[in-house]
């Protein structure tokens, strides 16, 4: 089972003698109004098309039940369930499911002309994250979601290793020592981002509730970045550099190589771009901008 994210819907997808197999009862969610799957398989275009993709990969397509149904479609009356349409023409395309991840699902091919009933820009999101998350299957080594992953414990040793040697023995409060990582940790979120962790939670408090951090929604270029402002800053303390003067020369580094790794495009380096150039990735100096006018207010 894998889930993919469209337009702030999340839709499962589960595996069936390999095939994949969309939640349709979860990308029904994007769209508005009160709609069902059934509004939508009582359509005569809906009908022609699962018939002629059965027709193509299921031999054991009852077409005489298919017949009848598809003959009533257009009438007031018609309505049919997908459990009573599988049951009476032992169809393939479509499922229904109870239990923990219960709903209608749908296969691939027919959940994109489900997401194309929604709208055609639903269609070609759901396509593109579907591709993503194949490219990611195929490479897992180059999926954003690892390189993300590594890049956010580059260094990380590092810098917490010399606050405890460096910043921790100059503190006599027991109380203060346990924020003092915290504290460290801040002064490179302001460095990058212009934000503290707290203010981007107050900011994003749909985020927060799924336990997300300014980290976890930062794209690939700032999480190098922050990689190596960890690194500095760890040798800044050892030169026992003073709090403002280290954040004066964070700061600079961190949006002098921001804009540079922007100019370069240097996400290439990590995975394929999609179609038109465009990066996938998250950024928190997005998430932050909400976050500084909040502060501001």
């Amino acid at each position: 089972m894998a889930k993919i994210t469209v337009k702030g819907t999340e839709i499962t997808i589960i595996s069936v003698e390999n095939e994949e197999y969309f939640c349709i009862t979860d990308m029904l969610k994007v769209k508005d109004g009160d709609f069902f799957v059934t509004d939508w398989l009582r359509n005569r275009n809906t009908l022609e098309y699962i018939g002629i993709w059965e027709q193509v990969y299921n031999p054991h397509f009852n077409y005489g039940e298919f017949a009848i149904i598809k003959n009533k479609a257009g009438l007031n009356n018609f309505k049919i369930s997908v459990k009573e349409f599988v049951e009476k023409t032992n169809a393939i395309s479509l499922q229904a499911k109870a239990g923990r991840y219960g709903g209608t699902y749908a296969h691939k091919d027919i959940a994109f002309e489900f997401a194309m009933w929604i709208s055609p820009e639903f269609k070609i999101y759901i396509i593109k994250e579907f591709q993503r998350l194949k490219e990611a299957e195929t490479n897992p080594m180059l999926g954003e979601w690892n390189v993300k992953r590594v890049l956010s414990k580059v260094n990380y040793t590092l810098h917490t290793d010399a606050v405890r040697d460096f910043v921790i023995p100059k503190i006599d409060v027991e109380r203060e020592k346990t924020y003092a990582y915290a504290d460290e940790a801040d002064m490179l979120n302001l460095a990058l981002w212009s934000c503290t962790a707290k203010q981007w939670r107050e900011a994003n408090p749909e985020h927060a509730k799924k336990n997300l951090n300014i980290r976890d929604t930062a794209s690939i270029n700032e999480l190098v970045v922050l990689a190596n402002l960890e690194s500095f800053n760890a040798e800044l303390l050892k030169r026992k550099i003073d709090k403002a003067a280290r954040y004066a020369c964070l700061h600079e580094m961190a949006q002098r190589q921001l804009t540079r790794l922007d100019a370069i495009d240097a996400e290439k380096g990590f995975r394929k771009l999609e179609r038109g150039g465009k990066r996938v990735s998250g950024r928190s100096s997005e998430y932050c901008k909400q976050a500084n006018k909040d502060a501001t207010r």
